[in-house]
């Protein structure tokens, strides 16, 4: 059986963070507002509302915007996927490990439109065998459900053991070790003292798919 090495997509294979700035700079242009508007969402995104929902009544309380909160959603759901860059190396490492053996999928939360956008127009949907996305599955990670579909999309099953690599503790290293697999967490400083049970920690994910050459064939140890 081939092994499975499962990615999570933000942050991880994309640069989710970098994409946002990005936005933000457009989003307070396009709104006339001042240049600390940028700082202020991208401080309020990390101050643990990632739903977009609630992101966005935020925002359009404090400006005052005409807009509703879903249509500012549904503008930055079509325009993110523009913005997401996969970089070179990394579309690069995942030909590589296929063309070693490996069976690869994207596992990730987030709404169909936009996280398959993402895997669209970085061209990580020809660089992968799979993807299993909450949007479309209707389960989230750290339900083991997703994790085990995107095995299945690859033809293979959890049974054998395999990897998952990401960037939260709690969706994907938690996840991962609930659905049986073994992790690798990418560290990007935002869970200081956070404890995790990860396998291996890294600080990008090519040292990930590094550690993931050198267990081939031992992809259940």
């Amino acid at each position: 059986m081939q092994p499975i090495a499962l990615f999570d997509l933000d942050n991880t294979l994309v640069d989710l963070d970098e994409a946002f700035r990005r936005w933000a700079e457009e989003f307070a242009g396009e709104h006339r507002l001042g240049s600390e508007t940028i700082d202020w969402l991208v401080a309020l995104d990390r101050a643990g509302f990632p739903h977009r929902e609630l992101f966005f009544a935020k925002v359009r309380e404090r400006y005052t915007l005409p807009h509703p909160a879903w249509e500012l959603w549904r503008q930055y759901r079509r325009r993110m996927p523009q913005l997401v860059r996969c970089r070179p190396e990394v579309l690069e490492g995942l030909a590589e490990l296929r063309k070693s053996g490996w069976r690869v999928a994207i596992v990730t939360n987030g709404t169909a439109d936009n996280q398959l956008g993402k895997i669209q127009q970085t061209g990580l949907a020809e660089a992968v065998d799979a993807y299993a996305l909450s949007g479309i599955e209707g389960v989230r990670k750290p339900n083991a459900a997703l994790f085990q579909i995107a095995a299945q999309r690859c033809g293979t099953t959890l049974a054998g053991g395999g990897w998952m690599v990401g960037d939260n503790l709690t969706a994907d290293i938690a996840g991962g070790r609930a659905a049986g697999l073994r992790t690798i967490w990418i560290d990007r400083g935002l869970w200081p003292g956070g404890d995790h049970q990860a396998d291996h920690v890294v600080k990008d994910v090519l040292q990930a798919m590094e550690i993931l050459h050198r267990k081939k064939g031992d992809s259940s140890q």
